[in-house]
């Protein structure tokens, strides 16, 4: 039986089978802690990922009981650089970011995936369609995308290149959860991010609930 999009799993590949390779590293003051920031490369496609990482990692496999804070954050220029009120996207991203500082460790894994997967051109012409009256997932599909294109097989690697096997995940996405956890990695509790529902971006939540099952905590702005 085909998947509907409501129900589709993100793919998460096999981890020994990732062209994702480690670069570099530097410290990233922000306004909530200094993070290292790691920088990898996908060496099949030149695409870079970000790990954004405050505290040590001991290797899960020495203290099982104790699970890593992860945020697994897919890119989104217009929300995260550009202020957009159309989603919750760098919403999500400073919230994440404060709630790790606030806890002293934790990582934010910045996914270079704009659009759900559909690239940042694509994406501009399905707001165009949303401006005509579709929801997310119909301007993915009038496009002749899947309404999430997105994998997450790369952060299977990266949370291993930190010994990472257990985590708290910090998301409103099970989607993202049944990914990881077919991939390996064990999610022992998830964390739910408040996404503030206004004019702009009402029918955008609206569509995460009702065809991708989200469960959002909405705050109300004008």
């Amino acid at each position: 039986m085909q998947q509907t999009p409501e129900t589709a799993l993100p793919d998460a590949a096999i981890p020994n089978q990732t062209t994702l390779e480690y670069k570099a590293s530097c410290n990233l003051p922000t306004p909530w802690a200094t993070f290292r920031l790691h920088g990898f490369v996908d060496s099949d496609n030149g695409k870079e990922h970000l790990a954004i990482t405050l505290g040590e990692f001991p290797s899960n496999e020495v203290t099982p009981n104790e699970p890593t804070l992860v945020r697994v954050h897919s890119e989104c220029l217009t929300g995260d650089a550009l202020f957009s009120q159309r989603c919750d996207c760098g919403e999500q991203l400073k919230n994440a970011l404060k709630y790790i500082a606030n806890a002293g460790q934790g990582m934010v894994l910045y996914m270079r995936q704009e659009g759900r997967g559909i690239g940042l051109i694509n994406k501009i012409r399905a707001y165009e369609l949303q401006e005509l009256g579709a929801d997310t997932v119909e301007a993915n599909e009038q496009l002749g995308f899947a309404a999430d294109m997105r994998n997450y097989d790369h952060c299977v690697t990266m949370l291993k290149h930190f010994g990472i096997q257990n985590i708290r995940l910090i998301t409103n996405n099970p989607l993202k959860i049944s990914a990881l956890e077919n991939a390996g990695i064990t999610v022992s509790d998830r964390i739910a991010l408040v996404s503030t529902s206004g004019v702009f971006n009402r029918r955008y939540l609206d569509t995460k609930v009702t065809k991708f099952g989200h469960s959002i905590l909405r705050g109300l702005t004008e």
